[in-house]
């Protein structure tokens, strides 16, 4: 598939996430069209703004979806001008949001109706991996489909995971985020407990990093953090409740024990309700740390009673 093809690649959905891969698209060639709630940030990415997500549809062989959750998902796709609604034999829609397996199912059997096919394309790696084309992909769906559309998404990932059958997708993404809220919010308590406790922040990193307690946030987020820089751009603590929240819907329904989900549900559930509801996940540390004693792990922010970042 490259800017030859018979139709431009349609994306909806351009923000954090989607913008920059749909960037991604546009520098390796391809014709993209796109739509946002804001126009422009369809322009900004070099994308052609489409009139409705309908029509995005109807002049698409491939349609990918970049949203934030399964409620919206669901809105663009059986809304009245929305992909349903232009869903021709024989076209792809990709779902890259974080969306429960079961909705992305139902929604599968909607389009499957029309002859179109549905893949689900769980991502990880956050807005630095999708601005480097360096994303991991778990798809859930038909094989021949997703080599199909694999030249698009080798376009911004490197990893292509194929997980089984429509929904495991997006079962195998809220598996990995509900680790990576484990690891971000168990590893904020422990950074904020060093600070009051007197200890060199970079040398405990070093010794977690050699050690047992390593993670990827003792690997990749707190390095930054401890020097004040957030990483701005990543899932916000909003998003962040919301998957677990869909985690344990998820194991919920399988009839698996969940203990371990109370603690990053209470982490994030406290980011929330001081505030840092739009700020990246990795402010928990800042939210663990108010309820501490208004601690600041990052250097220059030793004493109480600093702002956020």
């Amino acid at each position: 598939m490259t800017s030859t093809a018979a139709s431009p690649v349609g994306f909806v959905g351009l923000g954090n996430m989607g913008g920059r891969m749909a960037r991604r698209l546009v520098d390796a060639g391809h014709e993209v069209l796109g739509h946002d709630t804001r126009p422009e940030n369809v322009t900004g990415c070099g994308a052609t703004p489409a009139a409705s997500v309908a029509d995005l549809t109807r002049r698409c062989d491939v349609v990918l979806l970049s949203l934030p959750e399964s409620k919206v998902v669901e809105a663009v796709v059986l809304g009245e001008e929305g992909v349903l609604a232009g869903t021709r034999q024989g076209q792809v829609v990709v779902d890259l949001s974080t969306s429960a397996p079961a909705s992305t199912a139902r929604l599968h059997d909607e389009l499957a109706q029309r002859g179109a096919t549905l893949l689900d394309a769980g991502i990880s790696g956050g807005a630095a991996a999708a601005e480097k084309g360096t994303l991991t992909l778990m798809v859930g769906g038909d094989t021949a489909t997703l080599d199909r559309v694999r030249p698009l998404l080798d376009a911004f990932s490197v990893n292509v995971f194929h997980c089984g059958a429509v929904g495991a997708g997006h079962t195998a993404k809220l598996l990995n985020n509900f680790l990576n809220a484990i690891a971000l919010s168990a590893t904020a308590e422990v950074m904020v407990a060093g600070r009051k406790a007197g200890l060199d922040l970079q040398v405990l990193l070093d010794v977690l990093n050699t050690s047992s307690g390593v993670n990827f946030a003792t690997q990749n987020r707190f390095p930054k953090i401890i020097h004040g820089d957030y990483l701005k751009g990543g899932l916000t603590n909003a998003l962040m409740m919301k998957d677990v929240l869909a985690y344990v819907d998820l194991v919920t329904g399988l009839g698996v024990a969940s203990p371990n989900s109370a603690a990053p549900l209470a982490s994030f559930g406290l980011a929330l309700q001081l505030g840092y509801a739009q700020d990246i996940s990795n402010t928990v540390v800042d939210a663990i740390g108010d309820l501490s004693g208004r601690v600041r792990v990052h250097d220059g922010a030793h004493d109480a009673g600093k702002d956020k970042p």
